[in-house]
């Protein structure tokens, strides 16, 4: 049963006494699928995030000819074991120049980055398409980058649609800029061994871009040769609970509550798994220097914090699932949050907030974001919540088991069980 059109989050009505399993990261996910379709051998990833997003990878590398497995998890709902078997670098279907073999990435960024560097493998031709939204992202880098490197794209003005012509690997150098998005460094580097390619990222500071890291370390630490890979949980759907934890303490009625986010993540991987050092928020927070997308948690939580947050360089969150700085500055300013919009900078003061309607803007971490805001501000509803499904399907599920109401706004009635997940 899908979620209803708009959801209601009603408080929990005490503290709260939780533990919380997140699902597994889906950036680690879908690298590592990647990963496990150009190895040698059999691959098991365990903890490997299912939802919208990790499937349409799944289903991509099923149709591209490898063999994929997938079985449920017991300890996580939203978790699946996944076996692939890699087949060293090759690429086992492909289509021809009048008939590309279609490779559907909805509205996947990593999937369509990622995947359009894998294809310049094949011996053959592809179309890689998706949403309408994924066709107004950015590619003409990742594009530029496969092109210095001999393949030929035939591309829609730097964006999706493409078609791409494999023709296996080939030796050669090329430098692409993290710039506009750092999953253009990562789909080179992901395949750059099977396809012997030289691959240097470009721009200041580019060897710390924190998803370009995550990728280089995954890269050390998979097992080429096949074997078992955990996954660790995802930090940027973590940070709804991390931040739930600040929260809930900010509020009179849930003062004294006890939420942990079990097996937090420590390895390093992943910038978002700063949040908790950086609540209470201090006076300024970076985009590209102290978070990823945990930053638009931290923007939500702003109005509740003790002096004005100012957060800056946000310019990547403009081109993703939705506009994104817009969208926040519109829907705090609808729960009655003063934010000042500057170029590529928020600036939230503190104050009361009350309750709204909010437009997820078909953005899973909108409605994510302001789901959270739900267990402290009475009347959060949420119009189009189903797009959580993107990375987190059964989010509103663990709001519920925190004492939250989740209940379909237009009926009143509350969802339960299986009506939960997207």
């Amino acid at each position: 049963m899908p979620l209803p059109p708009v959801l209601e989050i009603r408080p929990p009505s005490g503290p709260v006494q939780a533990e919380v399993v997140i699902p597994g990261s889906k950036s680690i996910t879908n690298r590592a699928l990647v990963l496990a379709a150009l190895a040698r051998g059999r691959c098991e990833l365990r903890g490997a995030l299912w939802s919208e997003d990790t499937e349409i990878m799944v289903r991509a590398l099923s149709d591209l000819g490898f063999a994929v497995e997938v079985e449920p998890d017991a300890r996580e709902a939203a978790n699946r074991t996944i076996r692939v078997d890699g087949r060293g670098g090759e690429i086992p279907r492909a289509g021809t120049p009048d008939r590309p073999l279609p490779v559907e990435v909805g509205l996947a960024g990593t999937a369509a980055r990622f995947l359009t560097a894998m294809l310049c493998l094949g011996r053959g031709t592809y179309r890689v398409s998706g949403t309408p939204r994924m066709h107004e992202r950015p590619q003409a880098e990742l594009f530029a980058a496969l092109r210095a490197l001999g393949y030929r794209i035939d591309d829609t003005a730097g964006k999706l649609p493409a078609v791409i012509h494999g023709t296996g690997p080939r030796a050669g150098h090329a430098d692409v800029s993290a710039g506009e998005s750092s999953q253009f460094a990562s789909a080179l580097l992901l395949s750059a061994a099977a396809g012997g390619w030289r691959i240097d990222v470009r721009g200041q500071s580019g060897d710390e871009l924190p998803y370009v890291e995550m990728t280089r370390r995954l890269l050390e630490a998979f097992p080429a040769a096949g074997g078992v890979f955990e996954v660790e949980l995802d930090a940027s759907s973590g940070s709804y609970f991390a931040g739930a934890r600040w929260l809930l303490e900010q509020v009179p009625a849930t003062r004294g509550s006890r939420l942990d986010v079990l097996d937090w993540p420590r390895s390093g991987w992943q910038i978002d798994a700063e949040l908790p050092r950086h609540l209470p928020l201090p006076a300024e927070l970076s985009r590209e220097r102290d978070l990823a997308d945990a930053i638009m948690t931290a923007i939500v939580l702003a109005p509740f914090a003790a002096r004005p947050t100012r957060f800056t360089e946000l310019g990547r969150l403009r081109v993703q699932e939705c506009e994104r700085v817009a969208a926040l500055r519109t829907e705090l300013g609808r729960c009655g949050a003063e934010v000042e919009e500057t170029g590529d900078t928020l600036l939230v003061r503190p104050g009361p907030l009350r309750g709204a309607e909010i437009d997820t803007h078909g953005d899973h971490r909108v409605a994510m974001c302001f789901g959270m805001l739900g267990l402290a501000v009475p009347g959060m509803r949420l119009r189009g919540p189903a797009c959580v499904a993107k990375t987190f399907p059964n989010f509103f599920a663990k709001l519920a088991a925190l004492g939250a109401g989740v209940l379909d706004a237009r009926s009143g009635a509350a969802l339960t069980g299986s009506e939960l997940v997207a």
